[in-house]
């Protein structure tokens, strides 16, 4: 009995909240009427965006609600508008992830309610029809049943219970209406065939791109390096003992001390080096693994630093590099800009992906538009086609969460 009756339960609510939800469907599209009937007179323009908005929240809800019901996701892929209000609302409505939002309210609209008042009026009338041969003979001239014959003798009353099999059949249909619903708005909802494809295309070849400038970049950051650095200081060096070969003979003490200035900027080439090959894979990563590389860094942070390490293993060498530049550069981020009093650095792994943490007590309103490096984050990210979020609401805390895959 629990067996049966735990589905039908599941169905009935998951009715129930489609009724809500089909009501503020009719709102919705309301609203869609009203701000189009502005637009044609010049006036619902800037209301576009906002309406839409709304409607995507509620058609998101909704997805989350089919796919859990279902036992899966529903994914939505929405162009991104830019460029001027114009361009945007026309990128917003052509989109055909809108049209798909619009039909579904218009098809849930009309008959999520309907399906909403069966889920609660088909059990209810059911249970009421068992019941009537029980307390007809307490209502005077009899009970109505729903479908119009009076139970008022012990001769009608089997009628009810008939009417209560029929009711009974019908909610035992519920939970398949229930999946139709939900299968209904995968259907609707779901993206256009070829979309997703289109839109990873798009996405691959915007992460290729950014990989690429990322690139460009760290091998001008290296070959500037290189120049004005160990290069310059080992043409000195060259310099400082052909000069002294020169003066061996007539002032070997100045010849002596040439040689020694240029062991010295030896020296000095050879660290400016040993910091260029750190900057491309940083050698403690080999020695001691992206735990023991991370440690080091927050030893060397002006700000307090945790580091809270899971099971990680050990990744892919260029997976482990990225991950330490990445909190490098954030702890960096950090020590310039959050007036932090501590941070900590979390790493969590899954079989195939990498998660990274970065969490500060600062001030909070970090903005990755005014050059605070989280672009350079991001770019890092997409070169292994992960992700960066970044929450930091004014006051804080700042929240920095990197995702990426192992087997990119």
């Amino acid at each position: 009995m629990g067996a049966m009756l735990a589905p039908l339960w599941t169905a009935v609510r998951y009715l129930l909240v489609g009724a809500v939800t089909s009501f503020l469907a009719v709102f919705a599209l309301v609203a869609l009427a009203v701000v189009g009937a502005f637009c044609l007179i010049g006036v619902g323009l800037p209301a576009v965006p906002e309406v839409l908005r709304l409607v995507r929240r509620l058609v998101a809800y909704e997805r989350r609600r089919a796919g859990a019901f279902l036992g899966g996701t529903i994914p939505e892929a929405y162009r991104t508008p830019a460029g001027p209000l114009s361009r945007q609302v026309v990128t917003a409505v052509t989109d055909p992830a809108t049209r798909r939002d619009v039909a579904w309210l218009a098809a849930h609209a009309a008959v999520g309610m309907l399906l909403g008042g069966c889920a609660i009026g088909l059990p209810i009338s059911a249970v009421n029809h068992v019941l009537i041969p029980v307390y007809w003979w307490l209502v005077p001239g009899g009970v109505v049943t729903s479908f119009g014959m009076v139970v008022d003798s012990w001769s009608t009353a089997p009628f009810a219970l008939v009417v209560a099999v029929v009711y009974g059949a019908l909610s035992v249909r519920l939970p398949s209406a229930a999946r139709w619903q939900a299968s209904f708005a995968r259907w609707l909802l779901s993206p256009a065939p070829g979309v997703r494809l289109t839109d990873r295309v798009a996405e691959l070849t915007a992460s290729r791109a950014g990989a690429l400038e990322a690139h460009g970049a760290e091998l001008r950051r290296i070959e500037r390096d290189l120049h004005d650095g160990a290069q310059a200081r080992i043409a000195a060096v060259v310099m400082q003992l052909g000069i002294a070969g020169q003066l061996r003979d007539r002032d070997p003490d100045r010849a002596f001390e040439l040689v020694v200035k240029a062991q010295d900027t030896a020296v000095d080439a050879l660290a400016e080096l040993r910091d260029v090959v750190r900057s491309i894979y940083p050698p403690v990563l080999s020695d001691r693994g992206l735990d023991g590389a991370l440690s080091a860094l927050a030893a060397r942070c002006p700000v307090p630093c945790t580091v809270e390490v899971g099971r990680i293993g050990r990744r892919p060498a260029a997976i482990e590099a990225a991950a330490y530049f990445i909190v490098a550069e954030a702890l960096t981020n950090v020590t310039k800009h959050s007036a932090a009093e501590h941070v900590v650095v979390r790493l969590d792994s899954t079989d195939d992906t990498l998660l990274i943490t970065v969490r500060d007590d600062g001030r909070g309103g970090a903005d990755e538009r005014r050059g605070t490096g989280i672009v350079g984050i991001r770019r890092r990210a997409d070169a292994f086609d992960g992700r960066a979020d970044l929450s930091s609401p004014p006051g804080g805390p700042t929240v920095l969460r990197v995702e990426l895959p192992c087997a990119s």
